[in-house]
């Protein structure tokens, strides 16, 4: 296993990479705003499963596939995109009065809220550029299994994740607490979700790989 010393350097980067805002701080935050503490974390508990996959793509070389034919890179980058899309028009669909009458809007599950943090990380190409470039730097092939390595950062980055996001979730969440019972602000945050999922699928289809 890597020196402690090591272990530690990774945490403090890992602690000013995941205090940076980023796509998966912005889907928490605003999950949280919108429907409260539990839908936060329900979000980040997806989007720390995610970072296990990309570990485990980092670990067998299927990271280095995007530095080596950059169509698969563009493949996942649009499916990313098409999902943040889906997920905007569904929010905003949610802000919608029903049409027909009785009916109440159908509430989203945990489970489902835990798959969109998921997908919505395993789908953005550049975390597993991101784990690509970042983990080689804290790995000594020398000390131990280096897929083991892999895993125990990929760790160490989510602990880190949680403490920075559960801050950014309790402090987004009570907005909720206080007027979570209007109906013009339930309308007003799932607008503001859609926009941020909107954002982010734009942002992630069009913006230029680095």
């Amino acid at each position: 296993m890597p020196e402690l010393s090591n272990l530690l350097l990774f945490a403090v980067a890992s602690l000013a990479l995941t205090a940076t805002p980023g796509p998966d701080m912005m889907i928490v935050a605003a999950r949280s705003a919108a429907q409260g503490r539990s839908a936060g974390f329900a979000t980040y508990l997806g989007v720390a499963a995610g970072s296990f996959v990309h570990a485990l793509a980092s670990a067998i070389g299927l990271s280095q596939l995007f530095l080596i034919v950059p169509f698969a890179y563009d493949v996942v980058r649009y499916l990313g995109a098409a999902y943040l899309a889906y997920l905007a028009y569904q929010a905003f669909r949610s802000a919608q009065p029903s049409t027909k009458p009785g009916k109440t809007p159908v509430a989203v599950s945990m489970t489902t809220m835990f798959r969109q943090g998921f997908l919505s990380n395993v789908l953005n190409p550049k975390v597993a550029l991101f784990f690509l470039a970042l983990f080689p730097q804290f790995i000594d092939p020398t000390v131990g299994p280096v897929w083991l390595q892999i895993f125990v950062l990929a760790i160490i980055l989510n602990i880190v994740g949680l403490g920075v996001n559960g801050t950014v979730i309790l402090i987004a969440s009570r907005a909720v607490s206080s007027v979570s019972t209007s109906p013009t602000f339930e309308k007003f945050a799932h607008y503001a979700l859609g926009t941020v999922f909107g954002g982010l699928a734009a942002k992630l289809a069009f913006e230029e790989r680095n």
